[in-house]
Order: structure tokens, then sequence, then C-alpha cells
């Protein structure tokens, strides 16, 4: 029986190395693909607040317009593209503006764009991701 012990007790010698280095694996994986994804958070919610920014400014690009006695803020596509370029220019990193106008005269919408690309390098993300940000806003003026 001693001897029996003595031969498994032999066998089992070194096999939780295999096992940590398995889990300290495990865990660099997680570890990368956690950091990428709280990095393509970040970079949409950066994304989201450029494009918040430009409608913003999009709706502040009115002309007044005169009819009788009454004065009324009325936006053009021109106007809003012009604010929201000069927003996207001053302020963005990387992103472009994709569109910007009035759908309806009162609102300004924007829509921003940009390419994402992971900080760590990991066979389980992916290369590159297209972002892109819609915002509207409404002219103060009415």
């Amino acid at each position: 029986m001693n001897r029996l012990r003595a031969l498994l007790a032999d066998d089992e010698d070194g096999s939780i190395l295999p096992l940590i280095l398995g889990y300290v694996l495990l865990a660099i994986a997680v570890l990368f693909v956690a950091v990428c994804a709280t990095d393509l958070y970040i970079a949409q919610k950066r994304l989201d607040s450029l494009a918040d920014a430009a409608a913003l400014a999009g709706a502040d690009g009115f002309t007044l317009e005169v009819d009788g006695e009454s004065v009324r803020a009325e936006l053009t596509d021109a106007g809003v593209r012009e604010q929201a370029a000069a927003v996207v220019a001053a302020i963005s990193q990387g992103a472009e503006l994709t569109s910007a106008g009035t759908p309806d005269g009162v609102s300004a919408r924007v829509t921003v764009a940009a390419s994402w690309h992971p900080p760590l390098v990991s066979a389980f993300v992916p290369a590159g991701v297209h972002l892109e940000a819609t915002a509207t806003s409404r002219t103060a003026l009415r």
C-alpha cells in the first residue's frame, strides 16, 4: 500500500505549474480585453460630446427673418454646417464632420465620425472600429 501511495505521489509532482500558467494567460487576455473595451467606451463618449458641442454651435448658426412686426430665427443648412465645422476643427482629435444640417429650420442635426484603434494589440479585439455619433439641438430663439 505504501508503495502505491509513493508511486501516485511521484506522478503528481509539477502538475500545478501548467494550471498556474494557464490561469495567468487567461488573466492577461481578460485584462487586455477589459482595457480595450474601456478605451472604446471612452472614445465613443468623447465622440458623443463632440457631436453635442457641434450641434449646439450649429443651433447658433441662425439668421434673423423679419416678417412684418415679428422677428424669428431661421436655421439654414449652410449656417449649421459652418458653425459645426468650426467646432469640429477646433476640438476634434481625428474626428470628421460627416453631416450637418437642419431638418425643420428650428433644429440642428450634426453627425461626426472617427475610427478607433485598440491601445493594446490582442487577438481577441478587432484592429479598428468605425464610430459615429449624431446629436440634435434646437435653437433658443423661436
